[in-house]
């Protein structure tokens, strides 16, 4: 029985690519690495992440090193970053089920903070984050051995390849979120349980378990 539903946040929760661009650009101009246009950012939803760390001239191996100065970049505009559409209503819906909800990201956990309260939501009951990008799987199997779960009693929702390996590797079912970052080309290959084409979906999901 279907007991907790964790989320990624950015792409999924959050409509942060307008942020996540003026921050990574003001880092790219920093370290000399190539900046992001909008075209490219649509472009690179159908990028493995080496794929596109080649392209912007990012060592693969310095991304770790990095996330820490991005999250504090990132902060900044939190505070207008907008929801993603028809997220509020299915967060309220689920809520109201009884499910209990919890944020695990690689964003940091100041600026989920601070998007939650600006935009007055209360229905998670956890947020954990990790600034290790390839993390989640360990994030998931902390929460469920913090809260006694077993992997059939949560599922995890996120709009990128490495959500839906993540949740392979810790056990949980993956639900990919559509109207996220990463393209269907990359999630073909990572094979998510289900896919959500829009927030209301997630109900239909859920109620399925």
């Amino acid at each position: 029985m279907l007991k907790a539903i964790l989320f990624d946040f950015d792409g999924t929760l959050a409509d942060s690519k307008a942020a996540f661009l003026s921050s990574y650009n003001v880092l790219a101009e920093r370290h000399h690495y190539k900046k992001l246009t909008d075209a490219d950012f649509e472009r690179f939803k159908g990028y493995s992440m080496k794929k596109r760390s080649n392209v912007l001239g990012i060592p693969f191996h310095k991304i770790p090193f990095l996330i820490g100065e991005f999250a504090r970049l990132h902060q900044r505009s939190m505070a207008s970053v907008p929801l993603m559409e028809g997220v509020r209503e299915m967060l309220n819906a689920l809520n109201a089920s009884g499910y209990t909800l919890a944020i695990l990201s690689s964003n940091d956990e100041k600026n989920i903070h601070a998007f939650l309260e600006h935009h007055h939501l209360d229905c998670f009951s956890e947020i954990m984050c990790s600034r290790q990008l390839f993390a989640k799987d360990r994030l998931i199997r902390k929460y469920l051995r913090q809260h006694r779960l077993i992997g059939s009693e949560a599922i995890y929702i996120g709009d990128e390849e490495r959500d839906i390996l993540a949740s392979r590797k810790s056990g949980v079912q993956s639900v990919w979120a559509a109207w996220g970052f990463d393209g269907i080309e990359n999630v073909r290959r990572a094979h998510p349980d289900f896919i959500a084409y829009e927030p209301a979906h997630v109900l239909r999901i859920v109620r399925l378990l």
